[in-house]
């Protein structure tokens, strides 16, 4: 809606205050105060410290944090890979045809990712392919999440696409293969880009499913942030949360950046 006078501004900008602070900023707040505190027997934090930190970014912390990057970059690759091909066939298809790809797709999003994570552990537990028990299942199952994610927003894209470039490159002779890489694609590329950090934050903050699958050598940082939590060390999960809020933060930065470039080529 929009508010044209002051007083509407003024009160439409209170409002989303009062929604904003209490909901979303003040949580991130305490987790970051908790993160550089001894202790916390009142209303405010005490004993001020950095060392958390030291320990969140050395030893098996950082490992959990490498094993988290590299598995959310490769389930973000994959899930655009086939989502987004997935995207580009749909709009060839009919309606009937697109309405079942789309079922397909928002099937694992539509139940809970616990059970997505017992699916793919009972699946792949057994030859012929057997992967129980390795990085790879925890990475297939991050790419069975997220996927839907890519799918659609490559697929509400396309449907945007104006159809005259195509038909322009088409009509100078241009074989479709030469249309899909020298036109279409990177018409989509402002949108491939924000499906892959989309993509990639979810992947970093899983961890129903991941709970389910995770090797004893392959600990993403989620993991490592419910285990401190569970054995009552708040102080150091509270570290381990603003270290993986930041490391996301930063690739969704860079990926904003690429996103921008492709805009304005």
């Amino acid at each position: 809606m929009l508010v044209h006078s002051r007083a509407g501004k003024w009160a439409t900008w209170a409002g989303f205050l009062l929604l904003f602070v209490p909901l979303f900023a003040v949580p991130l707040l305490v987790i970051l105060a908790a993160s550089l505190a001894t202790n916390w027997s009142g209303a405010f934090p005490s004993g001020p410290t950095v060392e958390r930190y030291a320990a969140a970014t050395s030893g098996d912390s950082l490992q959990a944090l490498t094993t988290s990057l590299v598995t959310a970059l490769a389930a973000s690759v994959l899930a655009l890979t086939l989502g987004g091909w997935a995207a580009l066939a749909a709009a060839s298809l009919r309606t009937r045809g697109k309405r079942l790809l789309d079922a397909l797709f928002i099937l694992p999003v539509a139940v809970p990712s616990v059970v997505v994570g017992l699916a793919v552990l009972v699946a792949y537990s057994q030859p012929p392919v057997l992967l129980n028990g390795t990085r790879w299942i925890v990475i297939l199952a991050h790419t069975v999440l997220v996927t839907a994610f890519a799918y659609q927003s490559v697929a509400a894209a396309v449907r945007r696409l104006d159809p005259m470039y195509e038909q322009a490159a088409a009509g100078l002779g241009a074989s479709p293969a030469r249309v899909l890489w020298r036109v279409k694609l990177p018409l989509l590329l402002p949108s491939l880009t924000s499906a892959v950090g989309l993509c990639f934050a979810l992947s970093m903050g899983e961890l129903s499913a991941t709970m389910m699958l995770y090797p004893p050598d392959w600990t993403p940082l989620p993991v490592q942030i419910f285990a401190a939590t569970d054995r009552g060390s708040l102080f150091t999960g509270a570290a381990l949360a603003v270290v993986l809020m930041a490391s996301t933060l930063l690739v969704l930065a860079a990926v904003s950046r690429i996103r921008t470039r492709a805009s304005y080529r």
